[in-house]
């Protein structure tokens, strides 16, 4: 007897993020004790989640080709640097009137600078991809190789200093970023270390999204309730309007921008990242975690119909020249982010 388990969560938006990191949530809001009383290796899946995101982050590194054609590069490029643009500018405007801690009552508890940078900065790679192979062009699809650096807490950790919140040690920028980098130079070195080791990116999501629920109240959680709706539908507009002209101005048709417009599952990651490396944002990283979530879930259901729609009104562009394809080499096998 086979019961689906695998299509049941997947059935759900950002489901291998967000129904693992649900449930570790239920046990540590309802059960606190167990990671204690079990101890051992259990009690480690409790409280894993960064030594779980370090190897997630060396894999992730392997799946970046530094190879890529002109295009890729100017399309990838100009989407990754309106988004963390976006990102920046309103952790300018927020870091200065909320600073590094979290709103603490009101219809806006919760909310942070932190859970705002870290909602706007990461891209769901796997939803863009899918989108972009439906709606796009091929060598769209290859312009997530250049997105992916998004990809960890570094981006989150340079716009915070940026906006002039509290800072990071040099070691710590450095070690934020240095498993994706290590990664990278592995994964290019070694075409079979590249596929050996991006096969296990989606693995570890369910894990450190487990781990990262265990260290979440959900008597909080209906703070998040509308608060997160309008968190992830404010990325959609706020990211999407700009990626949606940054897309046109480089030649593309917009769709490519509308389907960036998300936030990626490991993004709920970051807070607790971030807090681990400066303790000034220990109390925002809880519900900015929460908040995040709540933005991949929205995210994952607006985008589709808001990039189907735009398709369905600017057209998808003419086909590529040559066959419509990205030489391999440039191109590498798509990494999927819940």
């Amino acid at each position: 007897m086979q019961i689906p388990i695998k299509r049941a969560i997947e059935s759900v938006p950002g489901g291998m993020m967000v129904v693992p990191l649900l449930v570790g949530a239920l046990i540590a809001t309802f059960f606190p004790g167990t990671p204690k009383f079990f101890g051992s290796f259990t009690g480690a899946l409790f409280s894993g989640a960064l030594t779980i995101l370090a190897v997630f982050y060396v894999c992730m590194g392997a799946s970046i080709d530094f190879r890529a054609t002109p295009y890729i590069v100017k399309k990838g490029g100009t989407l990754l640097i309106v988004k963390i643009g976006i990102a920046l500018v309103l952790g300018l405007v927020f870091g200065r009137v909320l600073g590094e801690a979290p709103v603490a009552a009101g219809m806006f508890a919760g909310l942070s600078t932190l859970a705002i940078v870290a909602s706007m900065n990461d891209t769901n790679g796997g939803l863009y991809m899918a989108l972009m192979g439906q709606y796009g062009r091929p060598r769209d699809v290859g312009a997530y190789t250049v997105m992916s650096l998004e990809s960890g807490p570094f981006l989150t950790m340079v716009t915070l200093g940026v906006a002039g919140l509290s800072a990071f040690p040099w070691q710590t920028l450095v070690g934020a970023i240095l498993p994706l980098v290590v990664g990278m130079i592995i994964g290019n070195l070694d075409r079979e270390m590249r596929a050996f080791l991006s096969r296990a990116i989606p693995v570890m999501i369910p894990f450190f999204a487990f781990a990262l629920g265990a260290g979440l109240d959900l008597t909080k959680v209906w703070q998040a309730g509308l608060l997160g709706l309008a968190m992830g539908v404010a990325v959609v507009v706020l990211t999407g309007i700009p990626l949606f002209l940054a897309d046109r101005l480089t030649g593309g048709t917009g769709v490519a921008g509308v389907a960036a417009a998300s936030t990626a599952g490991n993004a709920a990651a970051v807070p607790a990242i971030v807090a681990a490396a400066n303790p000034a944002y220990a109390d925002a990283a809880g519900p900015a975690t929460i908040l995040v979530a709540a933005c991949v879930v929205v995210t994952a259901i607006l985008v589709p119909i808001v990039t189907a729609w735009t398709a369905k009104a600017v057209g998808r562009g003419e086909t590529d020249p040559a066959g419509a394809s990205v030489d391999a080499a440039a191109d590498p096998a798509p990494v999927r982010r819940a």
